[in-house]
Parts: structure tokens; C-alpha cells; sequence
């Protein structure tokens, strides 16, 4: 069954660029268009999608509202922000939101492929590098005191489980996390998988984002 897409930007030549890109693949189908965040929610309230490309910045609502509201939804499609600036705070502002991950405007075709294969399949789609980058530059916006986080539900991670999560807010990818802790890329994914059952939340870049938030993790990598 091909992944349902849909665009939503307020430049068409953009749009039209992007649906040529999908239309292509065999797995890929592009079943909406928006020119807004206010024209997508009305678009998806009739339309099934699986995954939202959404732009930031469009008129009457933008991008980061959009991703709110679309995710507060239950069953909702996975949304990948496009930014044209590399660590667009809207970038950022779009992850808190519920987006599974960011990549930029003028990334090559084929990394835009997968990154929607991705999403799809229900992994995160911001490089390790990248988060990192992200997170340290806009870490000092986020209350960090250094004490115990505020978040009960980490209360409820096991020792193993809340090591893994410090590992995954420092920027690691799972197989980089099997090596620092011996343990099969296979279990590491587990892990990460009841991490977000127990703090509810939908992929790794949340992760991330409470991990920093809570003072667990501190900007450059730190342990809270």
C-alpha cells in the first residue's frame, strides 16, 4: 500500500517540485495540498494521509500551530517539518509540537525519500548530529535547573530504560547506544520503544525534547 502524502506550503512551485519527486516512486502517493496550516487542517479533516510535509511559515496559520493541532488528534499522520534555515527555531518550536522530525528545504531527493519512508515506519528522522546541534543551540530556552526532572513519568523508567534515554537525548543513534552499553541494536530498540509508551509520547525527537526540557540532559551533552 503506497504512503499517503501530503504537501503543504504556500509556494506552489515548491509543491509542484516536491509531488513530482513522489510521484515518481512506486511506494509514494501524493493525495493533498495545502497553501496554509488553516486550508491543511480543513484538507485533512476529509482526506486520510500518512505523512504531512509541512512548511513553517505560510499565512493564517503557520506550520508549527498546524503540527499542534494536526498531532493533538488521535491516530494522527506523522508530520515532517521542512525549514530553509539548518536550525530554524521553528524547526524546533515544530518538534515540541509533535512533528517526528525536520529537514531542510533543499535536501537531495533521495534523503527526502527516506526520511518520509521513515516517518511512515514510525522512526524519527533527525540525524543525531543534527538534534544535537539543534538542541544545544536552543537548550538555554528551555528550563533547566540541573535537579531531579519534573516529570514523574520518568519515575516509572527502569535504571536501563532512563540510561537509555540519556543516551538517546545525547544525540546517539540506537546502534551507537548497543555499543556504548553492549547490548543488540534490536533490544536497544525495545527500550526505546517502552521509553515512549511510559512517557507517552510519539518518537525519539520527544525524547530528546523532554529530556532537555527536564534538565536530564544539558546543552553539549551533559547529565542533569
Amino acid at each position: 500500500m503506497s504512503i499517503r502524502v501530503m504537501l503543504v506550503d504556500d509556494q506552489v512551485l515548491l509543491r509542484t517540485g516536491f509531488r513530482m519527486v513522489l510521484a515518481a516512486q512506486p511506494d509514494m502517493e501524493v493525495v493533498a495540498e495545502a497553501g496554509d496550516g488553516a486550508e491543511a487542517l480543513e484538507v485533512l479533516r476529509a482526506t486520510e494521509v500518512d505523512v504531512v510535509l509541512m512548511d513553517v511559515r505560510m499565512p493564517r496559520l503557520d506550520g508549527v500551530e498546524a503540527t499542534r493541532r494536526i498531532c493533538a488528534v488521535p491516530d494522527a499522520p506523522k508530520v515532517l517539518i521542512l525549514t530553509t534555515f539548518d536550525l530554524d527555531e521553528y524547526a524546533f518550536s515544530g518538534l515540541k509540537a509533535g512533528a517526528s522530525g525536520f529537514m531542510l528545504k533543499d535536501v537531495p531527493p533521495a534523503e527526502l525519500l527516506g526520511a518520509i519512508r521513515s516517518v511512515h515506519s514510525g522512526d524519527a528522522v533527525v540525524a543525531p548530529s543534527t538534534t544535537r546541534r539543534l538542541l544545544d543551540r536552543f537548550s538555554p530556552m528551555l528550563p533547566s535547573s540541573g535537579r531531579e526532572p519534573e516529570h514523574r513519568e520518568v519515575e516509572k523508567l527502569t535504571e536501563r530504560e532512563r540510561e537509555v534515554m540519556l543516551l538517546v537525548a545525547q544525540g546517539l543513534s540506537n546502534g551507537e547506544i548497543a555499543a556504548r552499553l553492549v547490548l543488540s541494536e534490536a533490544t536497544v530498540k525495545t527500550h526505546v520503544g517502552r521509553i515512549l509508551t511510559k512517557l507517552g509520547l510519539r518518537d525519539r525527537v520527544q525524547v530528546v525534547v523532554l529530556a532537555y526540557e527536564t534538565g536530564l540532559v544539558r546543552a553539549g551533552g551533559a547529565k542533569g
